[in-house]
């Protein structure tokens, strides 16, 4: 018998100007609007977009953000791509709409982009590498260097890492593992 658990599926925010963030998040991760309205709970305007036609929608955007706590409470949105021109895209886009405090990170079994959004929230883009290694991990990465040397010069930096081990092994040692059906 399988065991279902629970999966993140999507998260929202606060924003101060929503139909700024709404543009910003529409434009660098391309996401559709899929709903707007009047929240019927608290009422605020709030804006839902989804990246599939699979989800209804995996971001919300909610107006209401307080101006007497400017300073944002997300520790980090993070957002998946499938290769490594959608995080270099994605990193231009996002410093030419405002992003902040763009700084490329290898984190040995990814390979991510920070930045803050225009109204301060941090956001990562992220693309896996085929390799594990315990977290956290991070050393600066160069986006101006090809798919090929990315690979080479991230498995130099994590193969001699005791926890180092190809993505594959990992993730057959976390289905072994029963993941997630403790509790």
């Amino acid at each position: 018998m399988k065991v279902l658990r629970p999966t993140p599926a999507h998260f929202g925010i606060y924003a101060f100007d929503l139909d700024k963030m709404v543009d910003f998040y529409t434009r660098v991760f391309r996401l559709t609007i899929t709903d707007e309205g009047i929240g019927k709970n608290f009422g605020n305007r709030l804006v839902f977009m989804s990246a599939t036609e699979d989800q209804h929608h995996q971001f919300v955007l909610s107006a209401g953000r307080s101006a007497e706590s400017p300073v944002s409470t997300i520790m980090q949105a993070s957002f998946i791509v499938p290769d490594l021109a959608e995080l270099r895209w994605n990193r231009e886009q996002a410093e030419a709409l405002g992003a902040t405090q763009i700084q490329p990170m290898n984190h040995g079994n990814a390979w991510s982009v920070y930045y803050f959004d225009p109204e301060g929230n941090r956001v990562e883009v992220y693309m896996d590498t085929p390799y594990y290694v315990n977290q956290p991990y991070g050393v600066p990465l160069d986006l101006s260097k090809s798919e090929d040397e990315l690979l080479r010069e991230t498995e130099a930096l994590v193969r001699d890492d005791p926890s180092f081990m190809p993505l594959a092994e990992w993730q057959a040692r976390f289905r072994a593992q029963g993941a997630g059906s403790r509790g």
